[in-house]
């Protein structure tokens, strides 16, 4: 019998013959069998990856994914059981990916589709009392030193490519015309409640944002974001994380 690792590198690679040693129960042609089997598992992960980056494929059409997707598998197979997760390198394989250098936002695309995933899977948080925030941020002599926890879920990506609007696009909220696919965007994505949700930010929002994540302390968060953008408005920013529930302790 072949071992675990010859058995499962051939699962995904067609052009490895059947693993010696194999035997069916009822003597039919096991090269057959297995080459169903392999059929079957190679389908089933690139639905898997079909099932994540949906707006990827639409983008490209189920075609082109599918060959794009089986290329990947045969170099990337799962380690684990728990598929969830599959696909998380997909973004960079695309990124290098030569049949699709013509589609440059094609891998942030993919990359907001994947950060929807870890977003929607993250660990639950309650949200902070904004009384509580309010006291906090109502003393001058602590606000130096002041750091807000945010939501695990929080996530956000800075595409060089409308990465948002392409998405956006795929879900009737934008029409793909009206999209300059050329036009940078920094995406904020957190789970409210069991939605997922996705709201453009200025790049002095993400740096902010990123800080705080970070560890850093709110008046470097805010100096960080001012330093990008003058025009900061750290009012509307904090409405923005009270609003949807994302700051969940203070330290």
């Amino acid at each position: 019998m072949s071992s675990q690792a010859d058995f499962a590198s051939t699962l995904t690679d067609p052009t490895q013959a059947c693993p010696p040693g194999l035997t069916s129960w009822n003597h039919s042609d096991v090269a057959q069998r297995f080459s169903v089997y392999r059929n079957n598992v190679m389908a089933s992960l690139v639905d898997a990856l079909a099932d994540t980056f949906a707006v990827t494929q639409e983008l490209v059409g189920p075609e082109f994914f599918r060959a794009m997707a089986q290329v990947f598998v045969q170099n990337h197979p799962p380690q684990t059981r728990v598929l969830t997760w599959y696909g998380a390198h997909f973004p960079d394989f695309i990124a290098g990916f030569e049949p699709a250098a013509t589609l440059p936002y094609l891998p942030d695309v993919a990359r907001l589709e994947m950060l929807r995933v870890r977003s929607y899977h993250a660990a639950d948080a309650a949200p902070l009392e904004t009384s509580t925030l309010a006291q906090a941020l109502s003393d001058p002599a602590a606000l130096a030193q002041l750091t807000l926890v945010l939501h695990p879920s929080v996530h956000m990506l800075a595409s060089h490519h409308a990465a948002y609007s392409l998405w956006a696009a795929h879900q009737g909220v934008l029409t793909l015309e009206s999209v300059d696919t050329t036009q940078a965007e920094s995406v904020l994505i957190y789970r409210h409640g069991l939605d997922v949700l996705l709201q453009l930010i200025t790049p002095a929002q993400h740096f902010f944002v990123q800080q705080l994540q970070a560890g850093h302390p709110l008046a470097q968060a805010v100096d960080t974001a001012v330093a990008m953008n003058a025009d900061f408005d750290l009012p509307a920013m904090l409405a923005l994380l009270i609003r949807q529930q994302l700051i969940t302790r203070i330290d």
